[in-house]
């Protein structure tokens, strides 16, 4: 391994030993070894996704640091083939190339010396000559050294466009021996396929491979992004207007040529023009126009048809259970009024509505209802969106509960009549709590494969947080008349955690919670540089101390991911205090992220094949093994279910010592702490979220932050999406069309 010297700086061939660090950014600290340095130190985000094991070609300058003392500032990384006996035995036995472990790598080496790398690339049937290697593991081999060299090649090309070895692995493991193809033909694909990549990049790619500026591809391209930025923050379609001079100030383009493509992609059908079903009250003249993404347009028609179906069907409760309605002030006399409403509702409605704020009586008015069809000789199915929040329904009611994705799992488009009968949706009454967390993908699954004559109770808190994924379910419902509803107001709840409920029913209301009760506690910190260090003092040493538990009990909350006090820096900072890094515990990076032995984590996509049943999304997890040589995760759930993740498959996890707010709905900690800063920007600090994240303690919330941002948060009542979910029902019940 050599080093040579460069203009302002030298070139550096060098093994990667381990991370030290990596920031968000990509910015990344490692420890690496060559024959003329032996150990140093560099730094940069040109090494953002390099791996222990791995040789790279480095191009830099070495600096002092006032702190770590020399290192080398990288300008420009490549992954190289080690051109040393040492070098080349570290890379085979770093997990890289599968099929090859530290020992077995010790033997090929010896048995093929220097031309190890040339044997396995031109002559790879040679390795059956060494003792431990059959044809299956030299196949095994065989094909991750081909997909090894694959991605080298890549992060060649893609080096010149600023793009790391993280996102160019990315790519392989999206689209294996295509990568290249898609990436000089059709880079534009990256965006929709490959997490991380956005327009800017995909651009980039684009324009230096010939594609023109005005491009009818590159326009489309644009307005496909910001119809997908729109998504993202849960909106159905995106104002015409809005959405050409967005996609014409990304592209720096004319209004008018992608006004042209916009029409094209309309007269295709990838999108849909409308009338505004919400126009605002200002609004004079006709609605203005908006666009739908074709899947978002089509799940709304789908869904307002489907609840159409269950709302029209006769009722399959049984008889005893309905008539049960009518005697409910004798027969439950510890039900208030509104209780005693909603449990007739859900007996003599086939679809309707159970909202209520915290310690109102919704989780006693369900067991009600249940007990009385189940009495009665009813089925009943209980369902919630997330596994913690199906946990709690089922402590609550006595009764089994399971998550909605396995409720409906692996029947995308099923019949109704044609269910198994032991089908859990073969039921005469189903209850989704928590259903303010249902976007339109999964009320539409939902919904379509209730059982005709079943009743569909839903219940939630309306002023929630609405879903992470597109849509507002719940409260699009609630706008139509049809639609039965019943909102509990009466507090029941006086006991531990009363503070809670009563300041969240006073933030709910817009106005101030009392900052100073033994279980809700506003810690005000003006600077916002000392916000995220208070935080991580309260988390993990005072309410552990003070209430003598452990820090897994206390559950940090934030805003936005971005920042200071945004989840990704804090949940770095608390895995360092919490879980740090150990010489005797194996670690493995994907990206920005390091996994331990006993770290907190979550699941960010449904897989219904891992696991004893599924795992899906919002899950909590611990990693209980890690094993560098089968490249696997082993996750333990909650619930005590084991999955495994391989290492390419660390992109759908998250650590979880800090989590969004969002990602927090349906579940429940027995202490929460959260900053409230204005840094996180006014758009971030609105009253449904600051309620959805106090809801979430059962003994303690504590806020930390500024006055200011807690007063911006209570009176800030925050926008509503962009949905047409209330009018397409509305239309078909009027029996007109699902579309406007």
């Amino acid at each position: 391994m050599s080093e040579s010297e460069l203009a302002g700086g030298v070139e550096v061939e060098a093994a990667v030993e381990r991370l030290i660090f990596v920031r968000a950014d990509e910015y990344t600290v490692a420890r690496l070894a060559s024959d003329e340095h032996g150990k140093f130190t560099a730094a940069g985000a040109a090494l953002a996704g390099v791996q222990p094991g791995s040789v790279v070609l480095l191009a830099g300058r070495w600096v002092q640091h006032a702190r770590f003392g020399s290192q080398l500032a990288v300008r420009s990384c490549e992954c190289v083939l080690p051109s040393h006996i040492r070098g080349i035995r570290m890379y085979l036995g770093s997990g890289l190339i599968r099929g090859i472990g530290p020992g077995l790598a010790t033997a090929i080496v010896e048995h093929f010396g220097a031309e190890t790398l040339a044997v396995i690339d031109a002559e790879p049937e040679r390795l059956t000559e060494v003792t431990g290697i059959g044809a299956v593991r030299k196949d095994k081999i065989v094909a991750s050294w081909i997909g090894q060299k694959m991605i080298r090649d890549l992060m060649v090309v893609l080096q010149g466009f600023g793009i790391s070895p993280l996102m160019a692995a990315k790519i392989y493991t999206e689209f294996g021996s295509d990568s290249m193809a898609v990436v000089r033909k059709d880079p534009y694909l990256l965006i929709e396929k490959v997490r991380g990549i956005g327009f800017a990049i995909a651009d980039k790619i684009a324009l230096a491979s010939g594609v023109a500026e005005q491009d009818p591809k590159r326009l489309r391209a644009a307005l496909s992004d910001r119809l997908e930025a729109a998504r993202r923050d849960g909106d159905c379609y995106m104002n015409r207007t809005h959405l050409l001079v967005d996609a014409a100030r990304l592209v720096g383009q004319d209004r008018e040529l992608v006004r042209i493509e916009l029409e094209q992609l309309a007269a295709d059908r990838a999108v849909i023009l409308e009338p505004d079903p919400n126009p605002g009250l200002e609004d004079v003249g006709p609605p203005a126009t908006v666009v739908f993404a074709k899947t978002l347009h089509n799940t709304e028609r789908a869904l307002a048809t489907a609840v159409t179906r269950v709302l029209h069907a006769d009722s399959d409760v049984p008889v005893a259970a309905r008539r049960r309605a009518e005697t409910l002030d004798a027969d439950h006399p510890d039900l208030h009024e509104g209780q005693r409403a909603a449990v007739g509702m859900a007996l003599t409605h086939t679809v309707s509505v159970l909202t209520g704020g915290p310690g109102c009586g919704k989780s006693h008015t369900v067991k009600t209802i249940a007990q009385i069809v189940k009495a009665c000789g009813g089925r009943v199915t209980l369902a919630a969106p997330t596994g913690k929040a199906a946990k709690r329904l089922a402590e609550l009611t006595g009764m089994r509960a399971m998550t909605v994705h396995r409720l409906v799992a692996d029947l995308p488009d099923a019949d109704p009549d044609a269910l198994f009968e032991d089908s859990p949706l073969m039921a005469d009454l189903i209850v989704v709590d928590e259903a303010s967390m249902l976007d339109v993908f999964l009320g539409l699954k939902l919904a379509r494969q209730v059982p005709p004559g079943t009743h569909l109770l839903l219940v939630g808190d309306v002023d929630q947080l609405p879903s992470i994924g597109p849509g507002s379910v719940l409260k699009d419902l609630l706008r139509v008349p049809d639609v039965a509803r019943t909102e509990l107001t009466h507090v029941f709840r006086q006991g531990e955690g009363s503070s809670i409920t009563t300041n969240a029913h006073l933030i709910r209301a817009g106005r101030m919670p009392n900052p100073r009760t033994s279980e809700f506690w506003f810690d005000e910190v003006e600077d916002p540089a000392q916000v995220a260090e208070r935080i991580l003092e309260i988390a993990t040493g005072r309410i552990p101390a003070s209430h003598g538990v452990p820090p897994s009990d206390v559950q940090v909350l934030a805003a936005t991911r971005r920042g200071a006090t945004g989840t990704v820096e804090l949940g770095r900072r608390l895995q360092e205090r919490l879980n740090p890094a150990d010489p005797d515990k194996a670690e493995h990076w994907a990206g920005t992220s390091v996994f331990r032995i006993g770290d907190k984590v979550m699941p960010i996509r449904n897989d219904p094949n891992k696991g004893s049943a599924g795992i899906f999304n919002g899950t909590t997890a611990v990693v209980s093994d890690l094993d560098p040589q089968s490249r696997t995760v082993q996750l333990r759930t909650d619930d005590g279910d084991i999955a495994v993740y391989d290492f390419d498959e660390l992109d759908d996890l998250l650590h979880a010592y800090a989590i969004s707010v969002h990602r927090s709905q349906g579940s429940e900690y027995p202490y929460v702490v959260a900053p409230l800063t204005t840094e996180t920007g006014p758009l971030m600090l609105y009253r449904n979220l600051l309620y959805t994240l106090v809801t979430r303690a059962q003994k303690l919330v504590v806020l930390v932050g500024q006055r200011r941002a807690l007063e911006i948060a209570v009176h800030n009542a925050g926008r509503a999406r962009n949905t047409a979910l209330a009018q397409r029902l509305q239309a078909v019940l009027d029996g007109t069309s699902a579309s406007r």
